[in-house]
């Protein structure tokens, strides 16, 4: 990167802030974009300059391609970095990008494509040796063909979209009554989130923790892994803890895990930032489960444990430079573990929260750290995420990781919209979250016991 460069980020929030700050370390020219909604969000102050792209509505804002791509001409952007969520794992948004001389940062549209389709990522995975989870061989089309898959499957089966993520488009069927209710819902559920309504079904793994392993790899052939995350605490299949590294798996599988994941990086070419996810059973047979080519929301775990610059590496291998660092280079200090501050009252079925900030306190000291979009007085629309902030600890040792977390979050205080820190909090006094004694089946078994005191607590018969 030796002549400046300028490069748009397309998203908002906490992740558009952590971008635009590691393009600035990296002395590239900032460009955010934001909706009539976000006009004076966070990301829009500290770049270097600022565009309105479109109302509030995403789709026609941050999801409206062609707009994105005229504003990056019209400011002459060498890149666009699309973040997390919104076009990130848009294959047709990368392709675009690719045909206007535009840097994706990101891999190609080819790689976005082919591991954003379930199904297809499945055939990868097998080629290259990794398990697959048993399930239908091709897409289920129609509610016959989900019966006929499920009849050779057997129940319990999980129903989910090809081109899903972020907890959308999946339905858990148990009884053969939910069948043809449940795909109808997951299919037009698919349709609205992703544009494509494709299905697949596959067997329900009922004690499974939800393992991912981070990769790093470049344009030379040189791939690497930076360890491994638990990410088994989520509710509606969405993650609201992950932890680096995971407690309770074996040295042996851990290596396992990490040797598939670079083998299956190199069989595709890919490069940049991705992350390949497991189910891992309790005795420690374990499945592929799919392949995120972007960015995560938990990327910050992985970098306070291993001391690198995520988000930079991706920057400067999307603008074609080699790894700064090999295997050999890449070690694991600390543990540390994030909490997803969310706007919504969990005491009324998790149900969003909108409206202004009137004031908020964040944490902060020795081992933690924030990343936020939003500032007291600032309002959380209801046309976005209900993510507010991150919010990650780390000490030597788990236990001191998790005791800083709970004062962090007894100290913390958001007032004018309702939060999940209480239900947070929660979870991490339990004493099977403690020891590491979970899966992915947490919150829903703990689920009655958190309601059931949060009634006591309100004083309510």
């Amino acid at each position: 990167m030796n002549r400046k460069m300028k490069t748009l980020v397309a998203n908002r929030g906490e992740i558009a802030v952590r971008i635009i700050r590691a393009l600035k370390e990296l002395n590239i020219e900032t460009v955010a974009v934001y909706s009539t909604a976000d006009r004076y969000a966070l990301h829009t102050e500290i770049a270097d300059q600022s565009v309105c792209i479109g109302p509030a509505s995403a789709v026609e804002s941050y999801l409206n391609s062609y707009r994105l791509l005229s504003l990056a001409s019209m400011k002459a952007v060498d890149y666009i970095h699309p973040g997390i969520g919104f076009l990130a794992e848009n294959e047709d948004f990368s392709e675009l990008c690719e045909n206007s001389g535009i840097g994706f940062i990101g891999p190609k549209s080819q790689i976005i494509g082919l591991m954003g389709n379930k199904n297809n990522a499945k055939r990868v995975a097998r080629e290259v040796g990794l398990p697959t989870i048993q399930g239908s061989e091709t897409v289920v089309l129609s509610v016959e063909e989900c019966k006929e898959a499920i009849a050779k499957i057997g129940l319990p089966v999980v129903l989910k979209a090809t081109a899903g993520g972020g907890g959308k488009g999946i339905r858990y069927i148990t009884h053969k009554d939910q069948i043809e209710l449940y795909y109808e819902l997951c299919r037009e559920e698919a349709q609205s989130a992703f544009k494509n309504s494709e299905l697949i079904v596959e067997q329900y793994l009922k004690n499974a923790r939800h393992v991912e392993v981070q990769i790093l790899a470049d344009s030379y052939g040189n791939v690497i892994h930076v360890g491994d995350r638990e990410c088994s605490i989520q509710r509606n299949s969405q993650k609201i803890i992950e932890e680096a590294r995971c407690l309770n798996i074996s040295e042996k599988l851990r290596k396992k895990l990490y040797q598939d994941s670079i083998r299956l990086a190199k069989k595709i070419g890919y490069t940049g930032v991705g992350t390949v996810e497991f189910l891992v059973q309790p005795d420690e047979t374990y499945y592929f489960l799919e392949m995120n080519t972007r960015l995560q929301v938990e990327h910050t775990v992985t970098e306070l444990v291993s001391g690198i610059d995520l988000v930079k590496e991706q920057i400067k291998v999307a603008c074609g430079e080699k790894l700064s660092l090999a295997q050999d280079d890449v070690s694991f200090q600390n543990f540390a573990l994030e909490c997803r501050i969310l706007a919504e009252n969990p005491n009324r079925s998790f149900e969003p929260s909108f409206g202004k900030i009137t004031q908020m306190h964040l944490p902060g000291g020795n081992g933690v750290r924030v990343d936020c979009g939003y500032r007291c007085g600032d309002t959380l629309s209801p046309y976005y995420d209900s993510l507010l902030l991150k919010l990650c600890c780390y000490a030597a040792d788990r236990s001191l990781a998790i005791k800083k977390m709970q004062l962090c979050l007894d100290e913390i205080r958001i007032e004018g919209i309702d939060t999940n820190i209480d239900f947070l909090l929660f979870i991490l006094k339990n004493e099977r979250f403690a020891t590491g004694q979970y899966d992915k089946n947490f919150i829903p078994e703990i689920i009655d016991d958190f309601e059931h005191c949060s009634v006591l607590e309100s004083g309510e018969s």
